[in-house]
C-alpha cells in the first residue's frame, strides 16, 4: 500500500561501515567490490557480510559490465544503489505557497505539486505541508521521509527560530508536522537544504570546495568545505544579505548603505525599474527591457549585475572556492548583466587571480523542494 508512513522498514537508518557503503555506493556508484572494500577499509569477508542483508532487502543491486576479476578469470558485478526502493517527499515553505517534490533515493524528481498557503499560522501551514505530502505519496509505493525547508533560522530540531517570509518566532513546525503524520520528519533551513542537494547531487558533487549564493527573495550563501557543509547555529540569519556592495548605494530597513539585501533581491530590483517607469512590474519583465536596451532597466540591471560580480568575488577571496554556484529564482541576473558581473568580479580580485568557474543553476522552485527532499535522504543514509 503506498502513501505515507513510518512503518516498519521504512526509516531504519544504517550504521557503521554499512551506512559508509551505502553512501559511497549512493554518490559515486556503480562500484566494483574490490573498490568498496578499498574505500571503507574492508576485508573481502566483512564487505560481503554487510552488502548480504543490503542487497536481500533490495536497497542494492549487482548490476553487469564490471571488468574481469584475475583471481577467477570471470567479469565481476558491481554493486549500485536502487533509486526507487525508498521515496521522498521534500516541500519548500514560501510565504504564500507550499511546492512539494517527490524523489527517489538519488533525488530523482517523479513528481511536483503545490498548494497555497491561507494564512500563516504555523498550525494552517502544519496542515497545508500534511495534505501536500499525502497527496503526492498517493498511490506510490511507502515514501520513506519528509524533509521541509524553509527561509529564516532553524535549529538542529526543526523549530523556526524566526521565520522570515512567515513572521514566525519560536515555532515548532518540525514537531507540529510530525503530530499531524505518520512519518520521519526534518525541517532545515532552505538556503542549507539546497547546498547539500547540490553538494550530494548537483553540481558540487566531487568538490571538496565550493560556495553557493543564491538571489531571490532573500540572499543566501552556503559554503561547502573539505568536501563538508559548513554549518552553524548562525547559518539562517541571512547574513550576508547584508554584506555592503555599494557605499553609495540606498539604504535597507537596518540602516546599513548598499547592502547586498537592496541591491540584488527581485524585489529591490523591480521597485527600482517600477519606479522609474511609473507602474508595477515583475522580475521577468524587467531583465526582459534590460536585454532590449530600456534606459531605466538596463541601469538597474546594471548596477544589480556589477554587484553581484563584487559579491562573488568576495565569496572567492575569503573561501578560495573551485567552483562559485548561483541559484535562487533571480539567476538569470546572471546572464543579462554578464558583462557588468564581471567587471564587478574583476574590479575586487586581484589582477594575477584566476577568475572562479561561475556555475548558474535552474531558477525553478523545484529546486528548493528537491533540496528538502535531499535533507530526508541525507537524515535516511546517515542516521542523523
Amino acid at each position: 500500500m503506498g502513501g505515507i508512513s513510518a512503518g516498519a522498514g521504512a526509516w531504519r537508518p544504517l550504521s557503521g561501515p554499512s551506512h559508509q557503503l551505502a553512501l559511497e555506493i549512493l554518490l559515486d556508484g556503480p562500484l566494483s567490490r574490490a573498490e568498496l572494500a578499498r574505500r571503507v577499509e574492508l576485508s573481502a569477508g566483512s564487505l560481503t557480510r554487510l552488502t548480504k542483508p543490503m542487497l536481500e532487502s533490495g536497497l542494492l543491486v549487482e548490476v553487469p559490465g564490471g571488468p574481469a576479476d584475475p583471481k577467477v578469470g570471470r567479469p565481476s558485478q558491481p554493486l549500485d544503489i536502487v533509486p526507487t526502493s525508498h521515496h521522498f517527499v521534500g516541500v519548500k515553505v514560501t510565504g504564500d505557497a507550499a511546492l512539494g517534490v517527490l524523489t527517489t533515493l538519488r533525488a530523482e524528481v517523479i513528481a511536483t505539486e503545490e498548494r497555497p498557503l491561507p494564512n500563516h499560522s504555523p498550525e494552517t501551514v502544519a496542515d497545508v505541508v500534511v495534505d501536500l505530502a499525502r497527496s503526492m505519496g498517493e498511490g506510490q509505493p511507502e515514501v520513506t521521509g519528509l524533509g521541509i525547508s524553509v527561509g529564516g533560522h532553524v535549529s538542529s530540531t526543526g523549530d523556526v527560530l524566526r521565520g522570515d517570509f512567515l513572521a514566525w518566532e519560536d515555532v515548532p513546525f518540525q514537531r507540529l508536522v510530525a503530530e499531524r503524520i505518520d512519518a520521519q520528519v526534518v525541517v532545515a533551513n532552505d538556503v542549507t537544504a539546497v547546498t547539500e542537494a547540490i553538494h550530494w547531487f548537483g553540481a558540487g558533487r566531487g568538490l571538496s570546495r565550493f560556495c553557493l549564493l543564491t538571489i531571490g527573495a532573500g540572499i543566501g550563501y552556503g559554503l561547502v568545505v573539505h568536501d563538508k557543509l559548513v554549518d552553524t547555529t548562525e547559518s539562517g540569519l541571512g547574513l550576508i544579505g547584508h554584506f555592503q556592495l555599494d557605499p553609495d548605494g540606498p539604504l535597507c530597513e537596518r540602516g546599513h548603505r548598499g547592502c547586498a539585501s537592496v541591491l540584488l533581491t527581485t524585489e529591490a530590483i523591480t521597485s527600482q525599474v517600477g519606479e522609474a517607469l511609473g507602474r508595477q512590474i515583475g522580475y521577468d519583465e524587467c531583465l526582459d527591457l534590460a536585454k532590449n536596451g530600456e534606459p531605466a532597466a538596463r541601469r538597474v540591471v546594471g548596477s544589480a549585475g556589477h554587484a553581484l560580480g563584487r559579491l562573488v568575488a568576495a565569496a572567492s577571496n575569503f573561501t578560495m572556492p573551485e567552483a562559485v554556484i548561483i541559484g535562487g529564482e533571480g539567476v538569470q541576473l546572471a546572464t543579462v548583466a554578464q558583462d557588468e558581473l564581471q567587471a564587478g568580479l574583476q574590479s575586487d580580485r586581484h589582477p594575477s587571480a584566476m577568475p572562479p568557474p561561475i556555475v548558474l543553476q535552474d531558477p525553478s522552485f523545484t529546486q528548493w523542494a528537491r533540496g528538502a527532499a535531499v535533507i530526508a535522504i541525507q537524515t535516511f543514509v546517515l542516521g542523523r
